[in-house]
């Protein structure tokens, strides 16, 4: 396998997530690609590796953790690791290594950058970004936020462990209204179509239904609100992982729609 920096011919397919060929991704938006080119000035690292035909099958992108929603300090933090595993499009890529040569070229990297440690989130189901996994390639579990673990593996004694920023407040609601308050940071694909599925539903009802839209890549944004990408209505939270489809999105909508006097 080959593990590789980002190049320009690549950086499409990198904003979809190694998935050109789904039609979900399509309505993804160009929030990635703007949450690209915004944190590639600040100290955005991605790496892409190919398995031994050359195709491309996974890719990691980390940032110092400044820019993140996790408090730290000296750190750069893995926003996500993914090695495609669909049949549809390239392929299943899993069990060929890729994973674990894409995390420890991240870690070689930040270190020669001079970071401290590097913090990585994972779930304690066992589907995406596991912690489980994290913790075989040798991190340690610091903090904990319902179903997420942050986990962390400092280089030397002089980091300092890392820590959720929590939420501190709630999206309030428009009297004789439907309210839909979504936080979006753009990092993240799946939670860009959940937010352009709730945009779209929420415009179908036209002066019934406001809908919030809060850009956290901004810092202050985010750190007002303490939320990242989270999806309400009517000051409900609503999964957005995996994505909801537009037609579970408009049918809670339309309940709320439905009270108004």
């Amino acid at each position: 396998m080959r593990i590789e920096d980002l190049t320009p011919e690549n950086e499409k397919l990198y904003c979809m997530c190694l998935e050109d060929w789904s039609e979900d991704m399509k309505e993804a938006g160009e929030h990635k690609e703007k949450w690209y080119f915004r944190m590639k000035d600040k100290g955005l690292g991605v790496k892409i590796a190919r398995d031994d035909s050359g195709e491309i099958g996974g890719m990691i992108q980390y940032i110092p953790i400044e820019h993140s929603f996790v408090d730290g300090k000296d750190l750069y933090f893995i926003n996500c690791i993914w090695v495609h595993s669909h049949k549809q499009g390239r392929g299943n890529f899993q069990k060929k290594g890729l994973g674990k040569a894409l995390l420890a070229a991240a870690e070689e990297d930040v270190k020669a950058q001079g970071a401290k440690g590097i913090v990585a989130w994972g779930l304690m189901l066992p589907f995406f970004m596991r912690a489980s996994w994290f913790k075989k390639q040798g991190y340690k579990p610091i903090d904990r936020l319902g179903l997420q673990v942050l986990l962390w593996k400092p280089f030397n004694n002089e980091a300092i462990p890392p820590k959720w920023i929590r939420q501190k407040k709630k999206p309030l609601g428009e009297e004789g209204k439907v309210t839909v308050s979504a936080f979006i940071n753009g990092w993240c694909p799946a939670q860009n179509i959940a937010f352009e599925r709730a945009k779209r539903a929420a415009a179908e009802f036209e002066d019934k239904v406001v809908f919030q839209e809060y850009r956290t890549c901004d810092r202050d944004t985010f750190l007002e609100w303490g939320l990242s990408d989270v999806l309400y209505v009517n000051g409900k939270q609503i999964r957005t992982g995996p994505p909801p489809t537009y037609e579970n999105i408009k049918k809670i909508i339309k309940k709320q729609v439905k009270k108004i006097k």
